[in-house]
């Protein structure tokens, strides 16, 4: 490092500021990017170098100054870390061009330069581990008081101030996007602070060009510009909180992201171009949130995971709200939810016996799928229209209530985690008796069918051979009960999301409204029957959906599968039990003991796998979209164990009377 910094002060060759600031970037970069240790004490032993040589710190500020003096800064304090007027699909297409084959480098633009010194894509993670106060001291031992003012480059000033007024532009577009306004209509009726945000931030800079140009000092306030941004800020806020409640979109929320990008970016350059005020924490800020942009620049990963936060929101959001009926609370929701479910169960008899019939059928493979699909979807939307419940729908809405009961970030209230664990419980018994009403009926309407298709056709449902195909694949391991288990659970999960979707889809498009003002419905059936018609759809639009792409999704996934050659196919615990019914008719109500005992086992096996595959999913995805993490579950596991061992009971059967809370 010593030897970097003497060669810059004996080295005057002309355009290579870039070469130098690389090497010296190469001499401080730690071998591994998570070695934090080796990069605070490379930071210090600059820090070092540059107190005890004045030599040296002069000739790093002037290889910086001179970097800076030939090059265009707009860019990089305008476009680098915010997202471009490009829609959602055009950002993705151009990132993995990018990755694929990267553009060349403009040396004239010092945005694509940040990227040549800090060339590691890894570099920003190093950096961050930096102290905030090493960065001081790095600043402090440049020693920028010893720059004469006609040795600071003004070029670098009026970049700034054009890069707000570019900023300020901008911010006035995406405000008066039709999609925003739409969301918050009094941007329309009211003088707007986007426009007025324009013509203030020209004024401002003008005055500050003027004083730049006559060698005064610069007074210019710009505290009612900060003034105009909060106001700008709050419109945001109110776009936000109407999206929560009426929909979102991803259109709409690339708006407010890159709204937010700006306005941010914004005010940090009013920190910096303010000569009255500390620009340490500003240019630190500033640095490293550059250097991660430029470091980051071309991940698809992170345009999915910004632009898709909010829409995330809203679908488990509404996946919320519908679990909240999948939780008993007292002993009549918890039988209710048995009949509920035992309901479903009887008709999953006989969507079981509608596939093996499909099967005998020998349909070629894509009107087989088709007939299974519907098969599938068409009995899901039933048993959805007759208020019955598939078990393993309730973990992909369960597990977004949860998420939304979790203790504020950082919260160590041991109450708010209580009523956590006593959402789970509620959620672990209604999933159980959920599960034993499917089971429970599901078994002896197949052996029923059974029996009377013997009994009045002489012969079984299934042959000995289908019924030991079916009990083969109840086995948990070579039978693929589990991993077929885990498809079905990904297939529940993902009909969760498509449910949420849709139901923020009938929101945010009004869809319920437009139904019921259809000039041909009304026409038909009057303006009455419309309406409800409209709040049908509004409460129930998500529901089928999510059942008419689940069935799909388990009716293909099998001849996908024989398509591909490879072992894919699905395992649901209702099916599996009664395929298990029709398997044991087939074998004259008699199969050995351990056959009986595997088969229950699998089946049980089968459940557990559907289950927690889509709750874990399905709470990764929600808890993500809140900004939340896994590991803050990890409390809950010892209040579990605890409230297991005052009242197991509980965990199975709901209370006869919900008990009341005391303030002891």
């Amino acid at each position: 490092m010593e030897h970097l910094l003497r060669d810059m002060q004996t080295s005057k060759t002309d355009h290579d500021s870039l070469t130098k600031l690389t090497a010296l970037v190469d001499a401080l970069r730690p071998s591994k990017a998570d070695d934090h240790v080796t990069a605070v004490n490379n930071a210090r032993a600059l820090c070092y170098l540059l107190e005890q040589h004045p030599e040296y710190r002069a000739a790093l500020r002037c290889e910086f100054f001179s970097l800076l003096d030939n090059t265009r800064q707009v860019n990089l304090y305008t476009e680098t870390g915010i997202l471009l007027n490009e829609s959602f699909m055009t950002a993705v297409k151009r990132r993995i061009g990018a990755k694929l084959l990267p553009p060349t480098i403009n040396e004239a633009h010092f945005s694509d330069l940040l990227g040549v010194i800090f060339h590691k894509r890894s570099d920003y993670l190093w950096l961050e581990a930096i102290p905030h106060e090493v960065w001081y001291e790095i600043g402090h031992a440049l020693h920028m008081e010893e720059v004469a003012p006609n040795e600071l480059p003004p070029h670098i000033r009026l970049q700034q101030l054009e890069a707000i007024q570019v900023l300020s532009c901008r911010i006035s577009a995406i405000g008066l996007e039709p999609e925003v306004i739409r969301n918050h209509p009094d941007v329309e009726r009211f003088e707007s602070p986007f426009v007025r945000l324009n013509a203030e931030v020209l004024n401002y800079i003008e005055k500050y060009r003027h004083d730049l140009t006559t060698r005064t000092k610069p007074e210019e306030d710009h505290s009612h510009l900060l003034v105009l941004l909060e106001q700008c800020e709050v419109i945001m806020g109110k776009v936000w909180k109407y999206a929560s409640k009426n929909g979102a979109s991803v259109s709409l929320t690339y708006h407010l992201l890159r709204l937010k990008q700006h306005i941010d970016r914004m005010k940090l350059l009013f920190e910096l171009v303010d000569p009255s005020a500390p620009q340490g924490e500003a240019l630190i800020r500033l640095f490293l949130s550059l250097v991660k942009a430029e470091n980051r620049k071309n991940s698809v990963g992170d345009v999915f995971r910004e632009n898709t936060e909010l829409l995330a929101l809203q679908i488990t959001e509404h996946a919320s709200h519908t679990g909240e009926h999948y939780t008993s609370e007292s002993r009549r929701e918890w039988l209710d939810m048995f009949r509920s479910a035992a309901g479903a169960g009887i008709v999953v008899g006989f969507m079981a016996l509608i596939k093996i019939l499909v099967a005998k059928a020998h349909l070629p493979l894509l009107l087989e799928a088709m007939a299974f699909s519907l098969n599938y979807a068409i009995g899901f939307m039933l048993i959805h229209l007759m208020h019955c419940t598939i078990a393993t729908k309730q973990p992909a809405m369960t597990a977004a209530r949860i998420a939304a009961a979790l203790p504020a970030p950082g919260s160590k209230n041991l109450e708010g985690y209580s009523n956590l664990v006593e959402l789970i419980v509620k959620v672990v018994r209604t999933q159980f008796i959920a599960i034993l009403g499917n089971v429970l009926l599901a078994m002896p309407v197949a052996l029923g069918i059974a029996w009377l298709w013997w009994d009045r056709l002489g012969e079984h449902v299934v042959g000995p051979e289908k019924a030991t195909h079916l009990m083969h694949d109840l086995l948990p391991i070579s039978g693929m009960g589990i991993p077929h288990a885990a498809i079905a659970g990904v297939c529940l999960f993902l009909a969760g999301l498509i449910s949420g979707y849709y139901d923020n889809k009938a929101l945010y498009n009004k869809i319920p409204e437009r139904i019921a003002a259809l000039p041909i419905l009304r026409k038909t059936i009057g303006d009455y029957r419309s309406q409800k018609v409209g709040e049908y759809i509004e409460h129930n639009l998500g529901a089928l959906a999510g059942n008419f792409y689940f069935g799909f999704m388990l009716g293909c996934i099998g001849t996908i599968g024989i398509l591909l050659g490879l072992p894919i196919d699905i395992r649901h615990i209702t099916f599996s039990a009664a395929n298990f019914s029709y398997a044991l008719a087939a074998n004259d109500f008699y199969l050995p003991l351990w056959s009986v005992i595997w088969g229950l086992t699998g089946i049980a096996l089968i459940g557990a796998t559907n289950l927690i595959t889509s709750f874990v999913l399905a709470l990764w995805v929600a808890l993500r979209s809140r900004k939340r993490r896994l590991a803050e579950l990890r409390p809950i596991i010892g209040l579990l164990w605890a409230r297991f061992c005052l009242r197991p009971i509980d965990f199975i059967i709901a209370p006869k009377v919900i008990p009341e809370k005391t303030n002891d």
